[in-house]
């Protein structure tokens, strides 16, 4: 099922967008029509799913798609966004959660994120990694 871009972030079409994180009233991660059908797709196969926007080192800055509360979260992370996934015929999938370390969200608080899914090899660590697909982040500075 082919969904409509609900906005534009980034320059680039969305179709999810995520309600903003508790320490934030802004909205700020979107996804694509590419990055929902992956994830669809990674929710039939593994349930439940939440993202970590990796901070460097290893992974560059990329978003690591793990089982829901298989990565531990903690006082040094910030939950930049909660979206609620929907499969192809409508019915909900459930709560779809992107966190951030604190440091990296204080250097990009002024900044969207639209995670985008584009051919390549993802993580070893991210659930994508054999699907020949990879996650990325699309970034832009926000007026606020």
């Amino acid at each position: 099922m082919s969904q409509k871009p609900v906005t534009q972030v980034a320059g680039f079409d969305v179709v999810l967008e995520a309600a903003p994180g508790p320490e934030d009233d802004v909205a700020r991660v979107a996804y694509t029509a590419a990055a929902v059908e992956l994830l669809r797709e990674l929710w039939r196969r593994h349930g439940p799913l939440m993202f970590h926007q990796s901070g460097g080192c290893c992974d560059g800055s990329a978003p690591m798609c793990f089982p829901a509360g298989e990565f531990r979260t903690g006082g040094a992370d910030v939950l930049m966004g909660t979206a609620e996934l929907s499969d192809d015929d409508g019915s909900v999938l459930g709560p779809l959660e992107l966190w951030i370390s604190r440091e990296q969200f204080n250097a990009w608080k002024h900044t969207a994120l639209v995670i985008d899914a584009v051919k390549g090899r993802g993580s070893g660590f991210s659930l994508e990694a054999p699907t020949g697909q990879r996650f990325l982040t699309r970034s832009q500075l926000c007026a606020t």
